[in-house]
């Protein structure tokens, strides 16, 4: 079905005065809701986090986690629609995140989505939760300096893209096994750091020498522009288990050895990560850089990026769209919904833990 709404027809074609939509994210453990208006303007963005109730786990509890979203879906989006100031009446369209993700928690964004659909009349679209962080650090600018180098770093993937415009992507690199935040994550176990890994690892590593311990990102051969974690986190586990030394004689590390070890992981994965940007860089044409995920939210990343990517303007997520949220859901959703040609998704769509990013 095609929805016009404030949109006005002039000879067969139609133009947008203006769009709000609502967003709805739930592919991990945020329970997120937000309202934003023509893609950019965020009129509100409400997150219900479950840290505290994943701590004791040391990571997501996926049972768990899907029980909390449908506790809390309907009051995170009642309290975006008041915080926006707006009516119910007064949304457009309704993009909900249709994966990647945990299957579970997925059901619950996208069956409230079709739930108000159905309820208020309004079309709706399921988005690319892992496009919506690239599309995270292009909300503020109305035209995107395109095409341009996408970095997606987080805790379920790495991968770099050439962004020719929103919806439209060429593949350069991706991990052939950890994503670097889940590196981060399995590090910060490893030093018997708390949940969530990646903010705990980057504060210890503050503390210590990155060029302490010589430790190698891995080499994809044929692949130059892939990443590989995995022999990195074996390097640090093997470092910290002490192979060298007898069962009985290996001591605790001081917390200046773990900061070390924190400061010289992390000082590796960072220079990997720069190392493949810069080869892309010289392989393409592009305008800027834009970096989404929650990895990006590094300070010491975004100091590195700094000193060593000076040729090209480079764009990050503001504060609060780094980690999982509904405001770059529902900015996508805008964009995907213009693309549909202003035709609502059927209610028959399923949530995918798996989603290429073209489609």
């Amino acid at each position: 079905m095609k929805y016009f709404l404030k949109y006005g027809i002039n000879v067969g074609k139609t133009y947008k005065t203006f769009m709000i939509v609502l967003g709805i994210e739930s592919t991990c453990d945020e329970t997120a809701a937000s309202i934003v208006k023509d893609g950019h303007n965020i009129l509100s963005n409400v997150i219900a986090s479950q840290i505290e109730l994943h701590k004791p786990y040391g990571g997501v509890f996926p049972e768990l986690a899907s029980r909390s979203h449908v506790n809390a879906i309907t009051q995170v989006i009642d309290k975006a629609i008041s915080e926006a100031n707006i009516q119910k009446n007064d949304i457009d369209l309704i993009s909900v995140a249709k994966g990647p993700g945990l299957i579970g928690s997925l059901l619950v964004g996208l069956n409230a989505a079709k739930g108000l659909s159905l309820a208020w009349n309004k079309p709706f679209v399921g988005v690319n939760h892992v496009e919506a962080h690239l599309y995270a650090a292009m909300m503020s600018q109305t035209y995107p300096m395109l095409p341009a180098l996408g970095v997606v770093i987080s805790g379920g993937h790495t991968f770099l893209v050439k962004i020719n415009e929103v919806g439209t992507y060429t593949l350069l690199g991706t991990t052939i096994d950890d994503a670097i935040g889940e590196a981060f994550d399995k590090i910060a176990v490893m030093l018997g750091l708390p949940y969530p890994g990646g903010p705990a690892v980057e504060k210890l590593a503050l503390q210590g020498d990155p060029s302490k311990h010589k430790f190698k990102a891995g080499c994809v051969k044929e692949s130059p522009l892939n990443f590989s974690f995995s022999g990195l986190k074996t390097n640090v586990f093997y470092l910290l288990q002490g192979q060298n030394a007898p069962v009985n004689a290996r001591k605790p590390l001081t917390e200046q050895e773990k900061a070390d070890v924190a400061a010289s992981f992390q000082q590796t994965a960072f220079r990997d990560l720069i190392k493949k940007c810069k080869i892309a860089i010289s392989q393409h044409q592009f305008q800027a850089i834009y970096f989404g995920g929650g990895v990006s939210n590094n300070k010491t990343l975004r100091k590195m990026i700094a000193d060593d990517l000076k040729d090209l303007p480079t764009f990050w997520p503001p504060f609060g769209l780094s980690l999982d949220n509904a405001a770059m859901i529902a900015g996508l959703g805008y964009h995907v919904f213009q693309r549909k040609n202003f035709i609502s998704d059927e209610y028959d769509i399923e949530p995918e833990t798996r989603i290429p990013l073209n489609r």
